[in-house]
């Protein structure tokens, strides 16, 4: 039992057992995706354990039929941490760094401002703890500005040895959870939607590269890229079908992780972002300060640089900008 628990869990092991990888063909929140993963997961890796600040109904963290972890109980596996952001995560990178325990933790994406210093001490400490963070953008919606995250994104992709994953459906979801899980001394944030998303038929096992190219342009001589995340990615391939009905051939490059992609060596950086094709549009619900590594000074972005609003979540999406019309509309001006 000690070694089973002490064990590092190799990516290869996460990646070749099929049925983690197994889900149907609906459209679903990468929240719950997430849940069902964990679910699917907490069956083989009994060393895994966490919990969330009061909202695992809402983040879908919980670990079904495994009980809680009590004062007078220590088999339970769900940890009710209560409304106490930075001290859970404290607690989670104490668990992690004792050792022989896997831990995750959760809140809403824009409450990790109340657990930074702890997320920082995770990178700084090579701590691999598990953040899952959820409603993730602006289409939370009638919550408003206070809940709807903007500059969140920019801040923690900004911190040394922190990885970020922002998934589009399934597959990117999962591709996020056998990352983190075997990673050894990096925190990973798995940034996840509250609303549905499309499953995403072209999304595939590329996605552990961190970014890929999710649909192909139609010839070798195309005109550009369009560059999303997440909930963005089914825009981005949408936008994709209606550029080329206008006669104008682009890629279409999921960024599932910056700094996972960041790692690949040059030669696969070059295949999917090749340096010849200058003209580039990327599009994420979320501040713009990141993207310009990949667009450059004479790259376009449809993204958030002012907070959100209190409206249904589709109408605040589309006053930003967040609209096959839009997109295509600024890729070709």
């Amino acid at each position: 039992m000690w070694e089973e628990y002490h064990r590092d869990i190799p990516l290869e092991e996460l990646v070749n057992n099929e049925s983690y990888w197994e889900h149907e063909d609906k459209a679903i929140a990468t929240r719950s995706i997430s849940g069902t993963i964990l679910n699917k997961l907490k069956e083989d890796y009994p060393q895994l354990i966490g919990g969330s600040a009061d909202l695992a109904p809402s983040t879908k963290t919980e670990m079904v039929n495994e009980g809680s972890f009590q004062k007078e109980s220590y088999e339970g596996r769900n940890i009710h941490f209560g409304v106490r952001e930075h001290a859970m995560a404290g607690v989670g990178n104490g668990i992690v760094t004792h050792g022989g325990l896997k831990s995750y933790v959760s809140t809403f994406f824009v409450f990790t401002d109340f657990l930074k210093p702890a997320l920082r001490l995770s990178a700084l400490s090579q701590v691999p703890l598990i953040y899952i963070m959820t409603h993730d953008s602006i289409v939370v919606g009638e919550d408003g500005p206070t809940h709807q995250p903007i500059e969140q994104l920019a801040t923690i992709r900004s911190q040394p040895n922190t990885q970020v994953f922002r998934p589009a459906d399934y597959t990117e979801t999962m591709a996020s959870w056998a990352l983190a899980l075997s990673d050894t001394r990096t925190p990973s944030v798995l940034v996840l939607s509250r609303q549905n998303l499309p499953n995403l038929k072209q999304s595939s096992k590329e996605a552990l590269k961190g970014g890929y190219i999710i649909s192909k342009e139609q010839g070798s001589d195309f005109d550009g890229i369009l560059i999303a995340s997440g909930s963005e990615v089914s825009l981005a391939i949408d936008a994709q079908a209606e550029l080329l009905k206008q006669g104008i051939d682009v890629r279409v490059v999921s960024m599932l992780s910056m700094e996972v992609f960041n790692a690949q060596d040059a030669a696969y950086r070059e295949s999917v972002l090749p340096n010849d094709k200058r003209k580039r549009l990327a599009i994420e619900a979320g501040a713009s300060q990141p993207w310009f590594q990949y667009i450059g000074l004479d790259g376009k972005h449809i993204t958030i640089d002012r907070f959100g609003h209190s409206a249904p979540g589709e109408k605040v999406y589309e006053e930003y900008g967040f609209t096959v019309e839009n997109v295509v509309k600024v890729y070709t001006e």
